[in-house]
């Protein structure tokens, strides 16, 4: 029997956001390839994928192959990667690049190998191939973050000139791509997220502020490519921030994914942290 669906691809790194997509590509009536990268994602995607492969994070020549194989024409990438194992022991063994790999690192990339740069290379090359890689909340903008409060849980007195002193350093950090959270106390910056990442950046601000009462903002950058890493929250963060005793979690409205966004909602009350979305500026998305 001949199948007749649209054949999309999934390039999947760990978390729940590359469950959010293939759900919501699946209620799409799609065909579904998932290409898992090893040592990131989880193997339960199997269950949600109509083809799935393993993949190198180093060899985008075999992502390409997988998905002109799968015939393909459209792809999401979604999902981390530990970025700190780009500099551990060993790693030029751990990543040997394929040939189209290597061609954009050492060549396409080699004066600006920030994250978006590399990103947009390989969307490039993608779309070389006939495939073109679309927004990651396509298929679940559901979970995106709303404008306004989002708990019953309000945001304490304290943290409103914390929210408001933090907002323009935040998206400043953002758009120099140092990172894209900072945490805040009393209108001075207790920590700055890097490549640790945000979670590991949270632990080290409750070190840091043994206090507690302390804000955490997360912003997109200026001008969000949403086709890759989009500010994503969940219950771990949520958790984190509560033992961490921060009091407020302020995100940027309609660029922030909300991991299974009621469920977390409801523990950010239960654990009395209060979660505000407040837009971008104007010209500035």
């Amino acid at each position: 029997m001949t199948d007749n669906r649209q054949t999309v691809g999934l390039i999947a790194g760990f978390g729940r956001g590359p469950f959010l997509v293939a759900q919501g590509m699946r209620a799409a009536g799609l065909r579904v390839v998932i290409l898992g990268l090893k040592g990131a994602a989880s193997p339960r995607l199997r269950g949600l994928a109509d083809e799935f492969r393993w993949v190198g994070m180093t060899r985008i020549g075999s992502w390409l192959a997988v998905l002109r194989n799968a015939r393909a024409t459209e792809a999401v990438m979604i999902g981390g990667v530990k970025k700190g194992e780009i500099y551990s022991p060993f790693r030029l063994l751990r990543y040997i690049p394929d040939i189209r790999t290597a061609w954009l690192w050492y060549v396409r990339v080699r004066k600006d190998k920030r994250d978006n740069a590399v990103l947009l290379a390989v969307a490039d090359e993608l779309r070389k191939e006939g495939i073109e890689l679309v927004s990651s909340v396509k298929y679940c903008p559901q979970h995106l973050a709303d404008e306004g409060l989002m708990t019953t849980t309000p945001v304490p007195r304290f943290c409103e000139q914390d929210i408001e002193f933090g907002w323009r350093i935040a998206r400043a950090s953002a758009e120099l791509d140092i990172g894209q959270s900072i945490a805040v106390k009393e209108r001075d910056i207790i920590a700055v997220e890097a490549i640790e990442g945000t979670d590991a950046m949270i632990r080290r601000a409750g070190e840091l502020c043994r206090v507690g009462g302390w804000t955490l903002i997360k912003v997109a950058r200026p001008r969000q490519d949403m086709r890759f890493d989009v500010p994503t929250i969940g219950p771990s963060t949520i958790r984190n921030l509560r033992d961490a005793r921060c009091s407020c979690l302020v995100v940027e409205a309609g660029k922030t994914v909300i991991v299974d966004k009621p469920d977390t909602l409801a523990l950010a009350d239960k654990l009395g942290v209060a979660v505000l979305g407040k837009a971008g500026e104007v010209g500035k998305q």
